[in-house]
């Protein structure tokens, strides 16, 4: 009769467990993340060769010494070791175009407005956002969309590097918070690491006038979680996008680098916050890839640079099967980001989305 009663009881443990876990897939917070630029040629394989050159870095022995290593696989793990150590066992990369894994851009503009407004979007708009300029996006974003939402009004919030992200996300029109560019976090309640923040950010110069450094948008969003609790945030680093175009592909693998330590960091924090914890998932991408042929060409972006148009893809967190380095041959696009996320908030498909929603959960 023990047995039985043992029997039943983890039976319906198990069965207890099984639907606490649908539920938590059913509706889970989601962190889109996007690093500006940042090639699948050093996601995949770390560090290149042909541009561990005085030309592109000013010290290359410290760069061999951090990043160089003599397998594509040893040099991506020291280039992106949270990655590749953790999430390759717990989520999904799809980009390495050696193994048949395909991913790339629906727009032919090939540069960041338009890339980002594919992802957040979920369709190309070549006609309306063909530049970078500040101009208020006419489409509306996932973001907006879900914040129109009674259940989720003022649980969405963004991040970005680059000051044109008010715009991109239309803050004006959507009512998202929006923090980008040089700007500081205002209100009544800030925590003592968000004073510090804004004390900080205007005495460390930036090399560029329109983005700042990563770790200022990555800490005040971490922030933000901690006191705000969002159900969808999305954070936009942008130093990979600018090294690049100086031609300093040392700093480029630094900024790489560092972007996976902070999204480490953002990640053990969803493991420890109760309201995120075993209910949180990570989707990360690029609003565009780089050039390779010529060498010089590693700096562009654009139509007119070959390779421009391939870019990046990884998921993990609660739910998502684990099946590592997408090795299948497939072909997959940056529209299917908006509708994967719309899905995950129930809500029915969008007719103005051309993606379609990825199939990334367990079965």
């Amino acid at each position: 009769m023990k047995k039985l009663i043992v029997t039943a009881l983890c039976v319906f443990s198990a069965l207890g467990a099984e639907a606490q876990q649908k539920k938590a897939v059913k509706n889970p917070k989601i962190v889109l993340i996007t690093l500006d630029g940042f090639r699948w040629q050093e996601l995949f394989s770390g560090a290149d060769s042909k541009l561990i050159i005085k030309k592109y870095a000013e010290d290359t022995t410290a760069v061999k010494e951090k990043f160089w290593r003599n397998t594509p696989q040893e040099r991506r793990s020291a280039l992106m070791p949270f990655f590749w150590n953790q999430v390759t066992k717990m989520g999904q990369l799809h980009g390495n175009r050696t193994l048949g894994s395909n991913v790339n851009l629906t727009n032919t503009m090939w540069f960041s407005y338009p890339g980002y407004n594919e992802i957040l979007t979920g369709s190309a708009d070549d006609k309306q956002i063909n530049s970078n300029d500040k101009f208020n996006n006419p489409n509306t974003t996932v973001l907006e969309k879900i914040n129109m939402l009674s259940k989720y009004k003022g649980k969405v919030a963004a991040f970005g590097s680059w000051d044109v992200f008010p715009f991109i996300i239309n803050k004006e029109r959507s009512g998202i918070p929006v923090n980008a560019g040089f700007e500081t976090v205002k209100g009544n309640k800030l925590s003592d690491r968000e004073v510090f923040l804004n004390e900080l950010q205007p005495k460390v110069p930036s090399p560029w006038d329109s983005v700042r450094f990563d770790a200022f948008t990555s800490n005040y969003a971490l922030e933000y979680m901690k006191r705000e609790h969002p159900e969808l945030v999305y954070i936009s680093y942008g130093e990979t996008d600018d090294f690049a175009h100086d031609g300093n592909y040392q700093a480029y693998l630094k900024s790489a680098n560092t972007a996976d330590r902070l999204i480490e960091d953002l990640w053990k924090f969803t493991q420890k916050d109760s309201f995120y914890k075993d209910n949180t998932i990570f989707i990360i991408s690029t609003d565009h890839g780089r050039g390779t042929e010529p060498l010089e060409q590693w700096r562009d972006h654009g139509s007119k640079v070959n390779g421009a148009d391939q870019v990046w893809l990884v998921v993990f967190g609660n739910g998502v099967q684990a099946i590592g380095e997408a090795t299948a041959k497939e072909q997959l696009y940056s529209n299917q980001i908006a509708p994967t996320i719309l899905q995950f908030f129930n809500t029915a498909k969008d007719a103005q989305m051309k993606g379609q929603p990825l199939e990334i959960l367990k079965k």
